[in-house]
């Protein structure tokens, strides 16, 4: 992916151009003052960027049958190996 630096007062002069060329795929940074400010990319490069990880509730179910058939039984066995402390 390439990336075209422009300063924020010529962005503004040629937004369609730089809308044109980030729908084509390539993404342009905006500076101000010498230092990135903002881009302009394809919705899809955004997507790409901004999805998030599963979530713990993807994992569930991973682990059945880890605990055997009453997970519950399993952890009352388990403490009860430590007696009474």
């Amino acid at each position: 992916m390439s990336l075209r630096t422009v300063g924020l007062e010529q962005g503004r002069n040629k937004l369609p151009e730089l809308a044109s060329r980030a729908h084509a795929g390539e993404a342009s940074l905006l500076t101000r003052h010498g230092k990135p400010y903002a881009a302009i990319v394809s919705p899809e490069l955004l997507a790409k960027a901004t999805r998030r990880p599963s979530g713990f509730l993807s994992l569930r179910g991973t682990g059945k049958g880890l605990w055997g058939k009453s997970p519950a039984r399993y952890v009352a066995d388990l403490r009860d190996e430590w007696g009474d402390r």
